[in-house]
């Protein structure tokens, strides 16, 4: 009895780990002899790096509910460069560059900042943009509402309420995205299936009833603006 309660915990641990490997993380510091590229190596490092995507990807699975690999991108490897470039961070080709210069000059709390942009970045990674129909503030937005139910979203954003326009993108689209996921739980979640083979404003009406811009104008009222 002993072995065999054994065997089966071996079992789910394996598969437990398998689970949380099935996806392979590289990072690579092409800056590693300018001075963000040894502070990233000196403050964070690989090990790190690599937790923080592995996290990334089970929370955005998790939020996006697609516990079935059949639901998700096949995706085998994701890899994460610290460069000497300009900006913040971008992915493509399923592939993270983020700016060492950045890192270098960032004065807050460096780890949590690493964090949130790694997972704004990892949901481009995953998400569906229907097939680039989707307005692409849209597409930052819902990767800055993973921010946000992540923790990691900064102390500059936007309040709830605030921006012009429902796709304005980032932090103001993420505000919006959280307001109708209060509406519905697990609203991001159905409008990133429905994003999978394209898109339309309709997606709205279809899951709460009323179109983008009357929710937006309903979103703004409740904070009046």
């Amino acid at each position: 009895m002993f072995h065999r309660s054994f065997f089966l915990s071996l079992l789910v641990t394996l598969a437990t780990i398998h689970g949380s490997y099935a996806v392979d993380y590289t990072v690579t510091n092409t800056a590693a002899s300018t001075s963000g590229g040894a502070r990233y190596s000196r403050e964070i490092g690989d090990a790190y790096s690599k937790q923080t995507l592995a996290s990334a990807t089970d929370f955005i699975w998790k939020l996006f509910q697609t516990p079935n690999p059949a639901d998700r991108k096949n995706i085998a490897t994701v890899g994460l460069f610290i460069d000497d470039m300009d900006g913040v961070a971008y992915a493509s080709n399923n592939q993270i560059h983020f700016s060492a210069r950045y890192i270098g000059g960032y004065s807050g709390d460096l780890k949590r900042e690493f964090n949130g942009v790694l997972y704004h970045e990892m949901t481009h990674i995953w998400q569906w943009n229907g097939n680039g129909q989707a307005p692409g503030g849209l597409i930052e937005g819902i990767a800055d509402y993973v921010r946000l139910k992540a923790n990691y979203a900064p102390s500059h954003w936007v309040q709830p309420g605030q921006g012009t326009k429902w796709d304005q993108g980032y932090d103001v689209t993420a505000r919006f995205l959280d307001y109708c996921n209060g509406l519905r739980n697990g609203f991001v979640a159905e409008l990133n299936k429905k994003m999978r083979a394209g898109y339309s404003n309709q997606f709205f009406v279809d899951l709460l009833g009323k179109s983008v811009d009357q929710l937006w104008s309903d979103y703004k009222a409740k904070y009046g603006n």
